[in-house]
């Protein structure tokens, strides 16, 4: 393998110096709420149910915790990837999550206050030198309430050495019998099952103990339509969705000639929106599209490292039921979610506590798999439940 350097001495300038900020154009809709919960496989009746939700403590309608980002022009990473790294790409790595009890209504505007943290160069048997850069993204609504704090962490590498090293797996899609997506199906509706049998009941703190393994969720196959819903369940995906940034270049992040494109372009978007589209032309498109995923050096098409980090709050959100809530949580990715594969979640309660403000704490483990047990993301989570 060739030698590879990884240049990050522009990275120092914009350390501690916030970027734009997100900006909306219109408030939040039900659909909008309705859209993310369906593209994040996330069936919690009091996101998508006016119904149901009217009969909630909540009286109506509301988003899922895991929903802050999708107002978000960059998935939460446009903090942790600014400064320039010369012919490199980035996935996202990870994120931590500060939730400080406040909800999110159809009619809300969100924004977003996004400022650079740090970063730290690491040999990974994926890449090589491997940058992992980390920001943090504070998430206001209009009224000023802070909604949640999110730090992200994007992981930037060269492409070159990622194909050499060829670590990510095989480049086809594994095959499921009718036999094996019927038995999947069964399992996920086990689930989905939970969230309804709870509905607007309260889970315990009281009845919570340590060891206890909370219920295991399926997401998949996973497959370019499904990765698409996804994609498209943000504001940023759409033809004037956002308020676009003017200080985004994306040769100006590194990214090869081959895969910069005009994504996000804000004055071309007015002229050519197609082209400005990152579904199909820029950095993004390596997520659909088997053959810019190989030239990022994914073996196929990948899903979205924020849209991970979704259902792992929707699967502790879900647990929690109406009453319960995040508090915290940490979560780490490991390796993509390819195309076929499945993610299969399963967590164990490790501790209960109080903190300071006399919330009754439930402490869990988090870990995500795929069909062969490869790991996909980690986390642990302190999740607020009601005291009898």
């Amino acid at each position: 393998m060739s030698k590879i350097v990884l240049d990050c001495s522009d990275l120092d300038r914009h350390m501690g110096v916030p970027i734009q900020p997100a900006r909306m154009r219109e408030p939040f809709s039900g659909n909008d709420i309705r859209r993310w919960a369906q593209a994040m496989h996330y069936p919690n009746r009091l996101h998508y149910d006016s119904d149901f939700a009217a009969g909630s403590r909540f009286g109506g309608l509301l988003a899922p915790q895991s929903f802050c980002v999708a107002m978000d022009d960059a998935h939460g990473t446009g903090p942790s990837c600014v400064g320039l790294i010369p012919n490199s790409h980035l996935i996202f790595g990870g994120d931590e999550w500060w939730f400080y009890g406040q909800k999110v209504f159809p009619g809300d505007m969100l924004h977003n206050h996004r400022v650079a943290l740090d970063y730290a160069v690491k040999e990974t048997k994926f890449a090589g030198p491997t940058c992992f850069q980390r920001g943090d993204n504070y998430y206001y609504n209009q009224e000023g309430d802070l909604i949640a704090k999110q730090r992200s962490t994007a992981i930037r590498y060269n492409p070159d050495a990622a194909r050499e090293m060829g670590s990510m797996g095989p480049s086809e899609d594994p095959e499921w019998s009718d036999e094996q997506i019927v038995d999947l199906e069964n399992k996920k509706y086990d689930w989905i099952k939970m969230l309804h049998d709870l509905g607007h009941g309260k889970r315990w703190w009281d009845d919570i103990n340590v060891g206890d393994v909370l219920p295991t969720r399926i997401i998949g196959p996973h497959s370019i339509a499904s990765f698409t819903t996804e994609w498209r369940s943000y504001l940023f995906t759409l033809w004037c969705g956002v308020k676009r940034r003017t200080d985004l270049d994306m040769e100006a992040l590194g990214f090869t000639d081959e895969m910069a494109g005009k994504e996000q372009d804000p004055v071309l978007e007015l002229d050519n929106p197609e082209q400005t589209d990152g579904a199909y032309i820029g950095p993004s498109r390596g997520h659909l599209f088997p053959r810019w995923a190989r030239h990022v050096g994914m073996p196929r098409a990948y899903g979205y490292g924020a849209s991970m980090g979704a259902w792992i709050l929707d699967y502790f959100s879900g647990w929690a039921g109406e009453w319960g809530e995040i508090v915290h949580s940490n979560c780490s990715y490991r390796a993509p979610s390819l195309a076929g594969d499945i993610s299969i979640m399963d967590a164990t309660v490790t501790e209960k506590s109080i903190n300071e403000e006399g919330q009754h704490l439930v402490h869990v483990d988090f870990k995500m798999v795929n069909q062969d047990g490869v790991v996909s993301a980690t986390a642990k989570a302190e999740i607020c439940l009601p005291k009898k």
